[in-house]
C-alpha cells in the first residue's frame, strides 16, 4: 500500500483484528456485486470505502425516480442511466484508487461463471429467484463464498453460503427450487427505505470479514430483521443431505 492508502485505511489498520495484513488483503481482493439496487447500493459503497481493490458491479437496469427512495448509490442526476455505470461513478468519487468494473447487460449463466471465477467473494444483491439460484449453483461449483441478502416491506434477511466448507448449506438447501414463480419485489410490494441499507451493510461486513479471514461469518446462520419492531433473530441452518445442488 502507498502512503495515501495507509492514511485512508488507518482506522482499519489500527484494529488489531485487521492490521496492515488484513487491509492489504482487501486492497488485493476482488468482490462481485450482483445488483446495484437497494441492497447493492450500501454494500458496494462500503466495499469501496473499506478498500476492496477491485469491485465488479452487474446490473442491466436503469435508474428510475422511484429507486431514489432507497438506492443511495444513485442521485437524481443519474435517472435514466444504467445502474452499474451510475454506481461506478459514485464509488470512484468515494475511493478513486478502487478499480470498479461494470457489467451493464443481462448476464447469462456462462457470463456469471466467468465473473464468479475471477472474484474472491460474491454478494447476491439481486431481486429475483432465477438469479439467486444461478449464483448459488455456480458458487457451489466454483467453491466461492456467497453473501446473500433479501428485503421486502419491513423484513430482511442475510446469510453466508461458504462453499469452501463441506459443512455449509447452500441457498437451494434453504429455498428449494420447486419451479413456482413466487417473486416478491420492491417495485410492486414496497420496502422501508432504511431496511435495505441495514441488510446491504450487513452483506458488506460479511464480505469484508470473509476477504480478510477474520471473525465468524454467518455461515450456517440466517439473520432475520423485523425493522418495524426493530428486532433481530437468528435461525440455525443445516446442510440438506438430499439437496440437488450441493449434496455430492
Amino acid at each position: 500500500m502507498n502512503d495515501n492508502q495507509l492514511l485512508r485505511y488507518s482506522r482499519h489498520i489500527l484494529l488489531p483484528q485487521i492490521g496492515y495484513e488484513g487491509q492489504d488483503k482487501l486492497v488485493n481482493s476482488h468482490a462481485l456485486v450482483v445488483g446495484a439496487g437497494g441492497l447493492g447500493s450500501p454494500a458496494a459503497l462500503y466495499l469501496a470505502a473499506a478498500g476492496v481493490g477491485t469491485i465488479t458491479i452487474c446490473d442491466f437496469d436503469v435508474v428510475d425516480l422511484t429507486n431514489l427512495q432507497r438506492q443511495i448509490v444513485h442521485t437524481t442526476a443519474a435517472v435514466g442511466i444504467n445502474k452499474a455505470l451510475s454506481a461506478q461513478k459514485t464509488l470512484l468519487q468515494i475511493n478513486p484508487e478502487a478499480q470498479v468494473n461494470t457489467v451493464c447487460e443481462k448476464s447469462t449463466e456462462a457470463d456469471f461463471a466467468r465473473l464468479i471465477a475471477a472474484a474472491d467473494v460474491v454478494l447476491d444483491c439481486s431481486d429475483n429467484f432465477a438469479t439467486r439460484y444461478t449464483l448459488n449453483k455456480l458458487c457451489v461449483d466454483l467453491k466461492k463464498p456467497l453473501v446473500s441478502g433479501a428485503a421486502i416491506g419491513f423484513e430482511g434477511q442475510v446469510t453466508v453460503y461458504d462453499m469452501r466448507s463441506i459443512l455449509s448449506p447452500c441457498y437451494h438447501c434453504l429455498f428449494p427450487d420447486n419451479g413456482e414463480d413466487t417473486e416478491l419485489r420492491c417495485a410492486t410490494n414496497g420496502v422501508f427505505a432504511p431496511l435495505v441499507g441495514m441488510i446491504g451493510t450487513c452483506q458488506a461486513a460479511e464480505a469484508l470479514k470473509l476477504l480478510m479471514d477474520i471473525g465468524e461469518s454467518l455461515q450456517g446462520r440466517l439473520l432475520l430483521l423485523d425493522a418495524l419492531a426493530m428486532e433481530w433473530r437468528t435461525i440455525r441452518l443445516s446442510k440438506d443431505p438430499a439437496c440437488s445442488v450441493c449434496a455430492f
